[in-house]
């Protein structure tokens, strides 16, 4: 029994030690805290560059995109009034074609 006594009365006293010894390591806290704090500042910073340069980039393709479409409408109406002018000019050639595409897409179809 006595034996035991002692054991929790070591225990005590070892749980004692490392509560007091937990004081002086509060600057070293501190210290992490504001190393943390200063890490995720500048994370913050790099965070908010990357996202203006993706805003500036999307921004550019967006212009880059409008751009080609108007191009590539401005390409369709041009040649769509050429291929009207065609056909119109020669129909028995625009209805042979017709009809060949019309064959080789049947073609195409029953093949699968």
């Amino acid at each position: 029994m006595m034996t035991t006594s002692a054991t929790n009365s070591t225990t005590a006293t070892n749980s004692k030690a490392t509560v007091n010894s937990a004081v002086p390591e509060a600057p070293l806290t501190e210290k992490a805290t504001s190393a943390a704090h200063q890490a995720v500042d500048t994370l913050s910073s790099k965070a908010a560059a990357a996202e203006l340069n993706i805003r500036k980039g999307a921004s550019t393709s967006a212009e880059t995109l409008s751009e080609k479409q108007k191009l590539a409408q401005d390409k369709i109406t041009e040649y769509s009034g050429k291929t009207r002018k065609l056909a119109s000019e020669n129909p028995l050639a625009t209805a042979g074609i017709a009809f060949a595409a019309g064959m080789l897409v049947t073609a195409l179809i029953r093949r699968k």
